[in-house]
Order: structure tokens, then sequence, then C-alpha cells
């Protein structure tokens, strides 16, 4: 039938099959655009995403956008969708507010430093200052006049962070620990300084190195609990004592006691009313990158915890006491003994469930002795992990760390040095 259409069918005919043939050519073309555009995208995002997990915990960014349950409601009423998206502050109790004041910063910023206080005196040790820098020097705040009197260094070959810390009143012991900066390995070394004369004596090592272990003066003994194991990763779930007094070992070596039920590092240790207790904790941590000549630190899966544990008298067996009201970690001098209480300031808390991100604490816990029950006693300024806690004239104080984003963002930011106290009224 073809050959007998007019030739004026015939033009429009081959005209339409042009035209056919050029939309076609055109919607491939958009096609394949698309895909390659979709493709970089993918790739791109993948790389920053991974990145910028890591990179959150150290270098400053600009703050992610987050939406809030209502704004994402509203959003999914108009479009039919059923996915909503967490706050970024989901992790935040509620609690009352507290008035705070802010005192003289320590002389440099801390992050992972430690903290001992004897009468009114606060002994601030060690930490990173950046991740590339760390501090090897004591500084001293005085409550009584409120200002930062003192500094004097450390032994050159103990750790410089990761610390296990305690006090009998004089001497502060300090055991393990990692030395340098990134994440390089930790030390078995052990020393002792005695705060009237600031003079650093030299103990029996711990049986293994440990970053962070907890650790606490008890029924005479220095006693080293859990951490982490030499990769950095690894949860110790080893307890060792040794006999001390008067800042010297009465033993040659440290002996194994009943091990710990979960063991990680960055978790609060408090001996009060011949009681031991070990309070929240993380297991994993950041380890150093395979062949690096720096030992730069990369990430690791972690899990944060709540759980609290008391050693009883005989030192036999571990009790399961109630959890902390959240997972939180790096609380391992972020503690004070007030009233009959255990009072908890900042940490970090399980990961946002969409970002994946490091959220920080912003409450403040207090752990009731008598009823073994938990609170949450008010806010702190601002989110912040590792705090330094002492407590003076009624006065809770804090100082160091790394803080918060800003109040709509709980990712870790700064490393700071500011000291704040409020008035307790417990």
């Amino acid at each position: 039938m073809g050959k007998n259409l007019p030739h004026h069918h015939q033009h429009q005919s081959k005209s339409n099959n042009s035209y056919t043939k050029f939309i076609f050519v055109l919607f491939f073309c958009l096609l394949g655009l698309a895909c390659i555009v979709d493709l970089f995208w993918a790739s791109s995002s993948s790389f920053s995403s991974s990145y910028l997990r890591f990179a959150s915990n150290w270098v400053s960014q600009k703050p992610r956008i987050f939406v809030s349950q209502q704004q994402q409601h509203n959003v999914d009423d108009k479009i039919g969708k059923k996915k909503r998206f967490l706050s970024a502050t989901f992790a935040d109790l509620p609690a009352p507010d507290l008035a705070w004041e802010q005192m003289p910063s320590a002389p440099v910023p801390r992050l992972d430093g430690s903290a001992i206080q004897i009468n009114n005196l606060f002994y601030v040790l060690s930490g990173y200052g950046t991740l590339d820098h760390v501090h090897s020097h004591v500084d001293v705040f005085n409550f009584t006049d409120n200002t930062w009197c003192a500094k004097f260094d450390t032994p050159k070959d103990m750790a410089n962070s990761h610390l296990g810390v305690a006090s009998d009143g004089r001497y502060i012991y300090v055991v393990s620990g990692q030395y340098g900066p990134q994440c390089r390995a930790p030390t078995s070394r052990t020393y002792v300084l005695d705060t009237q004369t600031r003079e650093w004596q030299s103990l029996p090592p711990l049986p293994a190195p440990r970053y962070a272990p907890a650790t606490q003066l008890w029924k005479g003994r220095l006693h080293v609990m859990g951490g982490s194991k030499e990769n950095r990763h690894t949860p110790g779930l080893e307890h060792w004592s040794i006999a001390v007094k008067d800042g010297k070992a009465l033993e040659k070596e440290w002996r194994t006691e009943i091990p710990i039920p979960r063991g990680g590092p960055h978790r609060a240790s408090v001996a009060i009313n011949d009681r031991l207790f070990v309070i929240g904790g993380q297991e994993g941590d950041f380890m150093a990158k395979p062949g690096s000549p720096i030992f730069k630190c990369s990430r690791r899966h972690e899990v944060v915890y709540g759980d609290v544990y008391m050693l009883d008298a005989e030192m036999k067996k571990w009790e399961v006491l109630p959890p902390l009201p959240k997972p939180n970690s790096h609380i391992e001098c972020s503690w004070v003994a007030v009233n009959n209480s255990i009072i908890i300031t900042g940490g970090t808390t399980e990961k946002h469930p969409e970002t994946k991100r490091m959220i920080l604490v912003g409450e403040v816990f207090q752990f009731h002795l008598d009823s073994l029950t938990w609170s949450v006693i008010g806010k702190l300024p601002y989110r912040v992990k590792t705090t330094l806690a002492g407590f003076w004239d009624g006065h809770l104080y804090f100082t160091s760390g790394q803080r918060d984003r800003g109040p709509d963002n709980p990712q870790p930011k700064k490393v700071i040095g500011e000291m704040w106290r409020t008035k307790l009224n417990i």
C-alpha cells in the first residue's frame, strides 16, 4: 500500500519517521547522562560520608542540617511517606537547667586528660591538645581562690593520655595509658606522684599495657580493671591489684583478681562507703591505621553501654546494678562523690541512628547510694566528653574535654580548656 501513496503523503511519512528517531536518540542520551551523574554523585557521597564520619571528631566543619520530628511529620503528611528522621538532639534527656558560672580556663585545652582532687587542689594531668600534640605536664587549680596556681612536668616515659589514676589523699598513682599522639601504642609503666614534694617514683609495671583502664584504690590495694588491649580496640577483661601504702608498692608483682564482667575503656571507677563501683564504658575504639608511620587514627566500630558493677567486700564476685539513664562512656574522671551519691558530668552515648555520628552527653547524672537508683539532676552548659570534675564548697566544677557543635548538633567539635561551676542543692 505504501507504494501507491500520493507524493505528499510519502514525504510526510518520512518526516514523521525522522522526528520519531530524533526523539528516541534524545531520550537515550538524556538517560545515559542521568546514569553518569548518578554514578558520580553516589561515589562522591560515599567518599564524603566515609571521610566525615572520622573527621567530625577532630576537624571543624559546617554543621549538618537535621530535620526535627515535627518538621518531618508535616512533610510526611503532605507527601504520604511513612519514614521520619530523628532530631539531632534525640539523645538529650529531660533535665532541669542549672545556673553555670564560667571560671578561669585551664592553661591548655585537653582531651582524654585525667584529674585528681586532693582537698582544695585539683591536679589536671596530660591529655591531647590536638590529635597530633599531647601534653606532658600537670596543671594545678586552687578551689579556694579559683586560680590556676602551678605547673610541673610528668616523667618523660609516662603515658600522655588514657591514663588510669587514683589517689589516697596525698599520693597520685598513674597506671598505663597511651604514650604519644594520634593512636600510638600503650605503655605498661606505672608511676606515683607525691603531691607534697612533687616528686615522681616508678612502681612495678602493669602485667600488660592498657588504654584507659578503670583504676581505683580500695582496701589498701591499687585496682586496675578492663581498658582496651594493645591494639587499642579489643576490650580487656583482666583485673589486677597490688598492695600500696604511702606511695610505695608493698609487693613486687600485680595479683590477678576476678575479671570484670564486661571489658573496655573510658569508664568511671569509684570507691565509696567501702564499696567499689565501675560505671559505664564502651567496647572498641579508634585504632592505628595499618602501616601508618605516624599511627594515624582510624575509626572502628564502638558499642557504648551503661552497665554498672559493684565488687563485693571479699572481691569474689561482681554484682550487676541498675544501669545509667543512658549508655555513657568517656567519663573516667567526670565524677565526684557528694552526700552519699555519685555525680557524673557529660560523656558520649550511642551513635545517631541515621548519621552514625558520635553523640555527646549534656546531662548531669546522680547515683543514689542508699537506693542504688539514678536520676538526671541538670544540664551542662553544652554537651561535652572527658570532662574533669571536682567539688568544693557546695559547687560542682568541670573543665576540659571536647564539646558539641552547638545546641542543635551534638557531634564533637572543639577541644576546650574552659572551666565552669554550679551550686548543687542535693
